[in-house]
This record gives C-alpha cells, sequence and structure tokens, in this order.
C-alpha cells in the first residue's frame, strides 16, 4: 500500500480489525519512510461494475459518490453512522448480486430511494429532490402529497 504522505510503497500493517459488521476489514499502516500513520479498508467486490448513466454514458461505480451522496442527504439527521455503513454495504452487496455488470444509474437511485424512505423520511425526500430533479417547491409539494397517502395505509 502506497503512504499518502511520502508515496513510498514500503508500509507495514500495525492492527487490523473487522468494521462494518464483519463485512470490512480496518487496517491502521504505518510509513517507516517518513513516520506517518493511515488508515486504510478493505472489502469484497464481487464484481466491477458499470453504471450506465441516463446519457448513455458509461462510468465504473464508486461506491464513495454513492456513500457521499447519501451522507448529504442524511444530514443533520439522527441516524447512527454504523447503521447509514451498514445501508450503503447492503445497497453495494445487492447491486452485485444482481448479476449483471452494467447497472442502470436509474436502478441505483430507485435501489437508494427504497432504503432511505425505510429509515428517514426527511432523508428520502432531500435525496429524491436531487434524484428527481425538482425545480421549484411546488415539486416539493407534489412529491410529499403522493408520499402522505402511502404512509397512511401503514
Amino acid at each position: 500500500m502506497r503512504c499518502p504522505f511520502c508515496g513510498s510503497t514500503d508500509t507495514q500493517v500495525k492492527d487490523s480489525r473487522p468494521a462494518e459488521d464483519h463485512v470490512v476489514i480496518r487496517r491502521r499502516r504505518f510509513c517507516p519512510a517518513c513516520g506517518g500513520r493511515f488508515t486504510t479498508y478493505e472489502r469484497v467486490q464481487l464484481r466491477d461494475l458499470v453504471v450506465i448513466k441516463s446519457s448513455g454514458k458509461r462510468e465504473n461505480f464508486d461506491r464513495d459518490k454513492l456513500e457521499r451522496s447519501i451522507r448529504i442527504a442524511m444530514q443533520k439527521r439522527p441516524i447512527e453512522p454504523d447503521r447509514i455503513d451498514q445501508m450503503i454495504s447492503g445497497i453495494v452487496r445487492r447491486l452485485e448480486s444482481m448479476g449483471e455488470t452494467d447497472v442502470p444509474s436509474t436502478t441505483i437511485g430507485e435501489i437508494v430511494m427504497e432504503s432511505l424512505d425505510r429509515i428517514d423520511t426527511v432523508a428520502y425526500v432531500r435525496f429524491a429532490s436531487v434524484y428527481k430533479n425538482f425545480q421549484a417547491a411546488d415539486d416539493f409539494d407534489k412529491f410529499v402529497s403522493e408520499l402522505r397517502p402511502a404512509q397512511r395505509n401503514e
């Protein structure tokens, strides 16, 4: 593993432990060249996923990009960080287990919305506002009014 501080490839693992319900290995590393310490995470990747954008453009799936967008939607919400990590891992596992390497961005968006809907309504609406490209306050009104009848039936 290359040191992020000096670029040396001779780094040492000082501590390893499971994280995120034993789906990830967290490793504390030390660089003898510069004395820097840093953390890496190792997780199983079943297959390389490619996202097919609505424009037709293809790009490699980026777990960090998914995580950023979910964390933005969850900002200042009373949700434990571990629960968010579990949700993200669950979404990635679900995508990888679909059997296809090419995944439409709409499929990813729907899975994220479904997951957020189960955890936090505010985060669900926040994510939907970006995912569905809300342009005006009326878009929020319409979306929330469609959401309310579904919640009454539960």
